[in-house]
C-alpha cells in the first residue's frame, strides 16, 4: 500500500545530496507568504540548513505564491499516479498536511510534516498516519474512515499496478486490519492501539506506514 509522496517536482531523498550553491537564507521574492527563518526550521524539524534551502527552492517553484492550496496540491500529485485517480487520497493527505485548517499548505507546514515522515522515529511516523485516518480528527478512526482511506489508495495505484484485484479488496483488507486494531472491540481504533497492532506485525506495520519504503 505504499506510495510514493510528490515533494513539488523533486523526489524527497534528492534532498540529502543535492545541496548546489546557495544563499546563507531563504531566497524572498514578492510572494504573499514568506516562511519562518531558516534557524527556526532547522530546530524544529531533522533537516540541515542546505536540506530546508533545496526544499523551499523545489516548493517556490511549483508555488510561488508561497502557500499551496488543494487544487494545486491534487494537481502535482496527479503527475505521479498517471494510470489511477489520485484525486480522493490527494484530498486526504493535503488535510493532514494543513495542520492549521485554512485550506492552504505553506512551506513550513510541508517541510514539518516531511521532516517526520521522512527522518522522524517509528512513534512519530505512524502517530502521523494515523492522523491521516482520522478523518473526522476526533481521536479514533472508525472501520468507515479506514476504508475510505484504503479505497482510495487504491484508486490512485490503479489497474496497471493491481491487474488481478476481484471483488472489494479494500474492505477485505480493513476488516483484517481493523479486527487486530480493535483489542477491545468497541468499534473504534484509538492511538495507541493503533500504533500497538502495528508495531506488533510487521506486514500491518509495512502496510499502515504508507511512506516508510517509497520516498
Amino acid at each position: 500500500m505504499g506510495v510514493v509522496l510528490g515533494t513539488f517536482s523533486m523526489h524527497t531523498k534528492q534532498v540529502n545530496y543535492r545541496t548546489d550553491k546557495v544563499d546563507d537564507e531563504l531566497e524572498m521574492t514578492m510572494v504573499s507568504h514568506r516562511p519562518e527563518g531558516l534557524e527556526q526550521l532547522e530546530a524544529q524539524t531533522n533537516f540541515t540548513k542546505q536540506e530546508l534551502q533545496v526544499l523551499y527552492r523545489g516548493f517556490k517553484n511549483e508555488c510561488p505564491s508561497g502557500v499551496v492550496n488543494e487544487e494545486t496540491f491534487k494537481h502535482i500529485y496527479a503527475q505521479f499516479f498517471p494510470h489511477g485517480d489520485a484525486s480522493t487520497y490527494a484530498h486526504y493527505l493535503f488535510n493532514a498536511f494543513d495542520t492549521g485548517n485554512n485550506g492552504s499548505i505553506k512551506f513550513e507546514d510541508f517541510v514539518m510534516g516531511l521532516s517526520t515522515l521522512l527522518r522522524g522515529t517509528v512513534r512519530d511516523k505512524l502517530e502521523w498516519t494515523f492522523h491521516l485516518y482520522d478523518i473526522n480528527r476526533d481521536g479514533f478512526i472508525n472501520r468507515e474512515e479506514m476504508t475510505e482511506i484504503v479505497r482510495a489508495i487504491y484508486d490512485m495505484m490503479g489497474k496497471y499496478t493491481y491487474p488481478a484485484l476481484k471483488g472489494d479488496v479494500a474492505k477485505q483488507h480493513v476488516d483484517t486490519f481493523f479486527e487486530k486494531m480493535d483489542k477491545n472491540k468497541d468499534g473504534v481504533v484509538t492511538l495507541e492501539e493503533f500504533v500497538i497492532a502495528c508495531q506488533e506485525d510487521e506486514n500491518m506495520m509495512r502496510s499502515m506506514q504508507l511512506f516508510e519504503n517509497v520516498m
